[in-house]
């Protein structure tokens, strides 16, 4: 494990391992992994201007900027070092978090779409107990069944091929701009994000190690 604890963001396309890479960060550095979701969550009723997270997610809404920036900059007060997964997701919100913290990397895990819609679309979940294989990097012993339980392995709704090609659309538009604003800003990383997970996360941990 690293002794340093640095400040690293991770982006990239729905399917690129954002989550997995986040994973290897905290444990490497021993950081704590922030995701938008995991902090709106914590803080469901943290009072703002704008009301609480409860109130925008019970109604079925998208949570305010505004909002989401608060939680996300009450999650990075606790302490040294942190790996973001999912925040920023626009440039308004990349210029609030300037504000308030000083990232030391940013890595851009680079997928092809072609690789991003065979991991996507390859994916199963067990109806039953909810364990998840892939047709071609993980599948079960039978086609179909779930080892665990012997429940159905279904394709869920937004990993059909269709759905997964308009998340690839919607993150170029949103996100896009915001890789741009990173690359100016001089702390965007390109990392190779087609290889294996091992082989990602040996350039990541390179990657991040040289900006620390």
């Amino acid at each position: 494990m690293s002794e340093s604890q640095p400040n690293v963001l991770l982006l990239g396309p729905p399917g690129a391992g954002k989550g997995t890479q986040s994973v290897n960060v905290a444990e490497e550095y021993d950081v704590p992994h922030i995701t938008t979701g995991d902090a709106l969550r914590a803080n469901k009723d943290m009072e703002t201007e704008y009301g609480t997270p409860r109130e925008f997610m019970e109604a079925g809404e998208l949570v305010p900027d505004p909002v989401v920036n608060e939680i996300v900059a009450e999650a990075l007060s606790g302490g040294e070092g942190y790996v973001l997964d999912g925040y920023p997701r626009n440039t308004e919100q990349a210029e609030y978090l300037a504000d308030i913290t000083a990232l030391d990397v940013v890595c851009l895990l680079a997928v092809s779409e072609s690789e991003i819609i065979k991991r996507l679309t390859g994916r199963r979940v067990c109806k039953e107990c909810g364990a998840n294989y892939h047709v071609e990097f993980n599948p079960p012993k039978e086609e179909g069944v779930c080892d665990e339980c012997g429940g159905e392995l279904i394709q869920r709704k937004d990993d059909t091929e269709d759905t997964v090609k308009e998340r690839i659309r919607v993150y170029h538009e949103s996100t896009e701009p915001m890789v741009e604003y990173y690359r100016e800003a001089g702390v965007l990383e390109e990392i190779d994000g087609d290889g294996t997970p091992e082989e990602v996360w040996a350039e990541l941990r390179e990657t991040i190690d040289a900006a620390i």
